[in-house]
């Protein structure tokens, strides 16, 4: 089979890591996230830092206002001098190459923007209903109450939405930009599972 790639993005507990843990071990094929990025990184030459002290947060106005005025006149190497946007185009380099040399489950990171050249790119928006997603992180033990997850899904998703459309001039979540949508809520992690691999063997 040809190298492919399945991305994922997702709102915060709509399930997407666990979906993507899934396939991967369904596929037989590695799996990817932040922390796992991180270790590739290394392998390839790269500081850790560039995924593990760099969340998926848009840079400030103001950092991103001096880059743009003076451009980046620091030490490439050093992710504490780096700017937002070459820290993101290290970050870029490593998704594209683990990309080039296996197929592979991706998780966040705009991958599906950084890979939308790749042959063989399956794109995928994970989704659900605020009281879902709340009751889900309660049941997971990843917040006390449903007001704690509450305010931890605003949190994490108002980050990823501009973290995403800063650097990729897209609309995070937007259905277009992948192709395909689910919403958890309503369609089993089975029945996802399935239809993507039904895919990928066609």
């Amino acid at each position: 089979m040809e190298k492919f790639v399945i991305v994922i993005g997702r709102q915060y507990g709509a399930g997407g890591r666990r979906l993507g843990k899934r396939l991967a071990k369904e596929l037989h094929v590695s799996y990817y996230d932040k922390e796992l990025l991180s270790e590739a990184a290394s392998s390839m030459g790269y500081t850790t830092e560039i995924f593990t002290n760099k969340d998926e947060k848009r840079p400030s106005f103001l950092r991103s206002l001096l880059s743009f005025t003076y451009g980046n006149m620091n030490d490439t190497s050093n992710p504490d001098t780096l700017s937002d946007e070459n820290i993101y185009r290290l970050q870029s380099d490593v998704i594209s190459k683990i990309a080039e040399r296996e197929s592979c489950i991706i998780v966040g990171r705009t991958a599906d923007y950084i890979l939308r050249n790749h042959p063989h790119l399956i794109s995928i928006f994970i989704h659900a209903p605020e009281n879902h997603r709340t009751k889900a992180l309660v049941e997971r033990n990843e917040a006390d109450t449903l007001e704690t997850a509450a305010s931890m899904i605003h949190k994490k998703d108002n980050s990823r939405e501009s973290y995403y459309n800063f650097f990729t001039n897209r609309h995070w979540g937007k259905a277009d930009n992948y192709d395909f949508s689910f919403d958890s809520s309503k369609i089993s992690e089975d029945s996802i599972v399935t239809l993507i691999l039904n895919i990928l063997n066609q």
